[in-house]
């Protein structure tokens, strides 16, 4: 059988299921650490709750997702998790999800691993959103998720470090309220309020334009030209501002 007809015929069970994300929706990609607990609490021993190398690691992931032949308006992580919106005229192979699925995990592993030294594994799924208060509901849904997890590590590693167990200290959270838990932390010395914003919000991503200096050697002059870079945000707003900082962005 020549090469063509084999390729035919064999073609059809790789795209069978190649589904695409339909025109006029908005794409949302989210992406998880593999089995990050082990590596980065008993491997690697990063500080806990929160760890500012590793911190720094997922940002420089975000900025490789952001600038690795995709067109992406904002990147958001907190804790081993990255979300990324897609300027809705995003064509990339002809958006097919399982190419967003596989290079998106497929480079923010390779991003990862070489940073860390070892191997670190991530995930992906893609959101598909109907509009931009949706868009806008993801990122809020997931502030509030680093909210609640920075809140719930804060409390759960200061019993650890009590000498409590994994099961005490899972314990004697459970069924804690909010008000209960800060009252926890206020207890010990310390005010949730008052702890890094990073930690409580996320960390965003966005583009930006700025004024570079430049020289025409033509002309002997020199000359301002625009360039763009990835401006990255510790103090991001919250709620409904965060909403608003979401829907200004622009394309």
């Amino acid at each position: 059988m020549k090469f063509d007809d084999f390729d035919k015929k064999m073609r059809v069970f790789e795209t069978a299921s190649d589904y695409c994300v339909l025109p006029g929706l908005y794409m949302v990609a989210r992406l998880d650490g593999h089995g990050f607990t082990r590596l980065t609490k008993q491997v690697y021993q990063f500080e806990a709750p929160y760890d500012i190398r590793f911190r720094d690691y997922m940002i420089e992931v975000v900025k490789h997702l952001m600038d690795c032949g995709f067109r992406v308006i904002y990147g958001y992580t907190q804790s081993d998790e990255i979300s990324l919106w897609f300027h809705p005229q995003e064509e990339a192979f002809q958006r097919k999800l399982r190419k967003y699925h596989s290079i998106l995990a497929g480079e923010a592993s390779a991003k990862f691993s070489l940073l860390l030294g070892q191997p670190g594994i991530f995930d992906g799924r893609l959101s598909q959103l109907p509009s931009l208060e949706w868009v806008s509901d993801y990122f809020l849904w997931r502030q509030e998720d680093a909210h609640r997890n920075a809140l719930n590590s804060h409390c759960y590693w200061l019993l650890r470090k009590q000498g409590k167990s994994v099961r005490e200290a899972t314990d004697a959270l459970l069924g804690l309220s909010v008000s209960a838990k800060n009252e926890l932390l206020f207890s010990h010395g310390i005010n949730f309020n008052e702890l890094p914003t990073w930690q409580k919000r996320g960390v965003g991503l966005y583009w930006e334009e700025y004024d570079k200096q430049g020289y025409n050697p033509v002309t002997g002059e020199s000359v301002l030209t625009k360039r763009r870079r990835i401006q990255c945000d510790l103090n991001l707003p919250m709620k409904e501002n965060y909403r608003e900082f979401l829907l200004n962005l622009g394309f």
